[in-house]
């Protein structure tokens, strides 16, 4: 039985170009960048080489980026980072209610120390409006950290906007853009955004590895403590064969970016045409935005079954994807961002979240079509008896 991974927002498959420049490091670099000996030094420049490819990519300088254990590190610097430090201007934060978990548990934690935390509703799409952000600034807001595409529905938020009106109001803004790298084109320069978090195993980099954009004049207090990396804002020895393996995504993302998002448009295509020969268009609803959307993942309800039932049937049959909820001790809690879109109960619960890239193929898209449509004809027999 061949298998289908198409759940690529968790993670992908790490590029073999990117393994082979960091599996070099692994075996035949060893030394601490902070050493001053020859090992040392050539870590050190590995480590700066890395960092430079990717702020060229990135546009942005290399001082103003910081490499971290991930991309929830990444917003937990962010967020703990500015907000330690401005807390005598104002202890007022706006996000909203469909960010990822490492903002809304950070967020959680800023309340219990104080913070006012203002939670943005959506619309049905998935977005934010722009009138409910400007309404919620206050004389005390000092920072608002919006996502640039979520990582359930794919929709993507007027970023450019929010960035404008933020900086207008003289107030900093985050982005957590761990799964837009890649899948729209970034310019930290253009963009209005004084910090963004990025993460290398969304783009078939390695895991463990993440990068946080801090624009030049942001100061932020360090969260960990033990010595002087990354310009004192991030302590512990680099890590080198990661570093130099996500620059390395990083550049493939950039070399390859139209094909690869087209690519991805043809595979989102294929597999919703797919769907409605072998399933019925009148059977399953899309969620999210109709344009506004990451091209690489697709969120789609399919209420004559419930989520997990229907997880496990493609599961038996190779194929992997994921819904948009979470496994928590071992109950299926249903997805704070399809509820935060206010969408019926049968979608809410019979969502599932497609997302593929390197690797997958328009066989793939209509395999996964022709496995649904036999789980979904069985499931009417069943019914029916």
């Amino acid at each position: 039985m061949n298998s289908i991974y198409l759940d690529h927002a968790a993670s992908t498959p790490i590029h073999p170009e990117v393994a082979s420049v960091m599996m070099k490091i692994m075996t035949e670099q060893y030394g601490n960048a902070s050493s001053v000996h020859t090992f040392g030094r050539s870590a050190k420049r590995m480590l700066n080489g890395a960092r430079d490819r990717a702020c060229a990519l990135l546009d942005c300088y290399p001082d103003e980026l910081v490499f971290t254990g991930g991309g929830t590190e990444s917003d937990n610097l962010a967020l703990f980072g500015v907000s330690s430090l401005l807390s005598h201007k104002g202890k007022h934060i706006i996000t909203s209610c469909i960010e990822h978990h490492a903002i809304l548990h950070t967020c959680d934690q800023l309340e219990r120390e104080g913070f006012q935390i203002t939670y943005l509703p959506v619309d049905s799409t998935g977005r934010i409006n722009l009138t409910d952000l400007e309404n919620a600034i206050t004389e005390e807001t000092i920072l608002i950290s919006i996502m640039y595409g979520n990582n359930e529905v794919g929709t993507i938020q007027p970023i450019h906007e929010i960035g404008e009106l933020a900086r207008s109001r003289g107030i900093l803004f985050h982005v957590d853009a761990v799964q837009a790298l890649g899948a729209v084109p970034i310019s930290c320069r253009e963009l209005a955004v004084d910090l963004m978090s990025f993460s290398a195993h969304k783009i078939n980099g390695p895991q463990g590895v993440g990068a946080l954009y801090v624009r030049r004049g942001i100061q932020l207090n360090a969260q960990l403590y033990g010595g002087l990396q990354e310009k004192k804002r991030r302590a512990g020895t680099e890590n080198i064969a990661g570093t130099v393996g996500f620059s390395k995504a990083i550049e493939l993302v950039y070399d390859q970016f139209q094909v690869r998002y087209d690519y991805y448009l043809l595979l989102r295509d294929t597999l919703l045409g797919a769907l409605e020969r072998e399933v019925g268009r009148e059977f399953y609803i899309v969620n999210g935005h109709s344009t506004e959307f990451l091209p690489h993942i697709l969120n789609i309800s399919f209420p004559e079954v419930d989520s997990e039932t229907l997880l496990m049937s493609m599961d038996m049959e190779g194929i992997a994807a994921a819904s948009g909820s979470a496994c928590t001790s071992g109950s299926l809690e249903l997805s704070h961002v399809l509820k935060a879109m206010k969408l019926p109960e049968e979608i809410l619960k019979s969502a599932i979240r497609f997302s593929y890239g390197l690797g997958n193929t328009i066989e793939d898209m209509e395999c996964t079509a022709r496995i649904i449509g036999t789980i979904l004809q069985r499931i009417r027999k069943r019914d029916h008896r």
